[in-house]
């Protein structure tokens, strides 16, 4: 489209310029022969009183010479011989017009041009004293009858030439304004099919094109809302299925033993099993959250998701004993996490709290607000986890990594690690005040991952992987 907007501005150009620029060349020739013979003829005219008076040869050529500074020897006069006897035709100077041309401007009474070698004669008749008629000739060379002309022509040709190039470089221009908002739109889908859903076109350049580019960034919000949707879906199942599962598993665990005890346990734990794997696929499919300004990954209030969950674990912690405290939810706290993100954060850890403490254990939730960051700590009393590191591992299960595990299936504290990172936060275990474990979600409030910190994440949990081999 460029390319072809740049040569149409070229030919439209070019032919508006010879359109004007050669009959403008063509007049500037004919001004310029015409005034060459404007003055040929001026300068014949002064010598008409001369004529008019006398026919003295000598009279005459000092009347030559003084109407023709420097001597040029470009005029001539011709007198033809009068009715006296004795009487010859008399010339004044050099004779370039043929006499039968003389002869013919002598009886018309008109002025005449003739052709000569090196340019042109001008024939101009003049009445004399007698009553006869002179004809004065004054020879126009050929380089004042063209004076100026290839000045102005190449004067034009420049004009011309920066008239094109100018218009080659609007059109150029225009091309370069309508070709960008096309290639990023393009890019854009391409971009879009790839899965990169945060993708946006700025609505810029040619109306049509600002057009296209706000329905592009309409149909991809929709995809987003659509996508968003079945996450929410996923999420909704993580609230609805695994929290009472928990407390299946719970209550089993206090059937006693005996086979259908066995076979309770067993069926829970299977089914905990295949709702942590619907989970996982559900959520390693989920769109990306859009940040703070966009779509449905905007962000929540982690103060009231807190509270909310806690609500409702804190019902399953009066019927076992639990003391609970909650502190730092008194204010709105907006972090760039999606609510059900977030809700399942909690629950994972909540439920490893009941999951693997006795019953009667103390726990607690906190939550600070740094100005740059939230961190949210949950602690209890428990017995605490042996190898931290382990625990952070993905994966991992048994007495060291237990408490990062949810059914066995290492989904607990990787739901909660993720959620972290993607807002350029981190995880941490350690030793709590209470006594037991204490968990720590570093959560970024830009809403932005540093690839710096993804990479030295990486690599420390290389390094731990390759400590937990070197133990094994």
């Amino acid at each position: 489209m460029r390319w072809a907007l740049v040569k149409v501005c070229l030919a439209v150009t070019a032919m508006v310029v010879v359109a004007f620029a050669v009959p403008l060349g063509l007049v500037i020739k004919e001004m310029a022969r015409d005034r060459a013979f404007s003055d040929a003829e001026r300068q014949a005219a002064t010598i008409g009183p001369t004529l008019s008076i006398t026919t003295d040869r000598a009279e005459l050529e000092t009347a030559v010479l003084t109407t023709e500074p420097g001597g040029a020897g470009r005029m001539a006069v011709h007198i033809p011989a009068s009715e006296e006897p004795d009487s010859r035709p008399l010339e004044i100077g050099t004779r370039r017009a043929s006499r039968k041309d003389l002869e013919t401007v002598r009886r018309s009474g008109r002025a005449s041009i003739s052709e000569v070698p090196g340019g042109s004669a001008l024939l101009q008749p003049t009445a004399l004293g007698s009553g006869d008629s002179a004809v004065v000739e004054v020879f126009v060379p050929e380089g004042e009858v063209s004076n100026g002309v290839a000045t102005a022509w190449l004067m034009l040709a420049g004009v011309g030439v920066a008239l094109i190039v100018g218009s080659v470089a609007v059109a150029d221009r225009l091309g370069v304004r309508m070709v960008e908002p096309a290639q990023r739109l393009a890019g854009a889908a391409h971009d879009l099919g790839e899965g990169r859903l945060g993708t946006r076109v700025p609505e810029e350049g040619p109306t049509e094109l600002r057009s296209a580019a706000a329905a592009f960034n309409s149909m991809a919000d929709q995809v987003v809302r659509l996508l968003a949707n079945e996450r929410e879906l996923a999420a909704d199942l993580s609230h609805r299925l695994r929290t009472p599962l928990t407390v299946l598993r719970l209550n089993a665990a206090s059937l006693g033993e005996g086979p259908a005890a066995e076979q309770t346990r067993a069926a829970v734990e299977q089914l905990e099993h295949e709702v942590d794997t619907i989970i996982r696929t559900a959520r390693e499919q989920r769109p990306p959250a859009q940040g703070r300004d966009g779509g449905p990954g905007a962000g929540c209030d982690a103060s009231e998701v807190i509270r909310e969950r806690m609500e409702f674990w804190s019902a399953l912690a009066e019927d076992e004993g639990r003391t609970v405290r909650l502190a730092g939810v008194d204010r709105t706290v907006r972090i760039p996490v999606a609510r059900p993100e977030l809700a399942a954060a909690l629950d994972a850890l909540l439920g490893n709290v009941f999951r693997h403490t006795p019953e009667g254990t103390a726990f607690a939730v906190d939550v600070h607000h740094s100005g740059d960051a939230v961190i949210v700590l949950v602690s209890d009393a428990g017995g605490g986890i042996a190898d931290p590191e382990a625990a952070l591992v993905r994966g991992t299960s048994g007495p060291g990594g237990a408490r990062g595990s949810v059914g066995s299936t290492g989904l607990g504290l990787d739901i909660v690690r993720r959620v972290a990172e993607s807002t350029g936060g981190d995880l941490r275990i350690g030793r709590s005040v209470l006594g037991g474990t204490e968990v720590r979600i570093w959560i970024g409030l830009d809403g932005r991952r540093p690839e710096q910190g993804r990479r030295a994440r990486r690599v420390g949990r290389q390094r731990r992987g390759l400590r937990l081999a070197g133990r094994s």
